[in-house]
């Protein structure tokens, strides 16, 4: 029996010690925001927090995840970034989207103003319709929201990859 801390509640899971993570969050507690695609940690379609860093949840077995707050998408409520995924019509088919999302909630922690340099280098989750122009202007118009909350939206910007 593991006690985790998920989206701020204690939940208790009994399951093995090496059951990866992901799997506790979609099966034992059916939070299916999180997503299954590679199961090796490389395409972050299972990008969760854990104490406030993006990881892969795929390969983090739940005994690894006692003792530190993990957040999934679902315990995002109404952020800056998703507002601007919703304004930017960031996703094509979605399936990636929640990690996505969770990986630019963690980089703009940590890096409140990126580049374009530093988007490319720190949002390093697959998308496998190509919508890192969107992504990329998804998390610039998050950024200009959190300078500026006052200030009405735009309409989202095309990219020319929209039909």
């Amino acid at each position: 029996m593991f006690e985790l801390s998920i989206n701020g509640e204690t939940v208790q899971v009994d399951v093995e010690g090496d059951t990866p993570l992901l799997w506790v969050i979609r099966e034992q507690l059916g939070m299916t925001g999180t997503k299954f695609a590679c199961g090796i940690g490389m395409c972050g379609a299972c990008t969760v927090h854990f104490g406030g860093v993006a990881v892969r949840s795929c390969v983090l077995p739940v005994a690894g995840a006692v003792g530190i707050p993990i957040t999934t998408i679902e315990g995002l409520v109404d952020h800056p970034v998703q507002r601007a995924w919703i304004e930017e019509q960031v996703p094509q088919c979605g399936y990636c989207q929640s990690g996505q999302v969770m990986a630019a909630v963690a980089m703009l922690a940590q890096k409140p103003n990126p580049s374009d340099a530093d988007i490319d280098m720190m949002m390093s989750n697959l998308c496998r319709c190509a919508t890192y122009d969107r992504i990329r202007a998804g998390i610039k118009r998050a950024v200009a929201a959190v300078a500026a909350p006052d200030q009405a939206v735009e309409e989202p910007a095309t990219t020319g990859d929209d039909q």
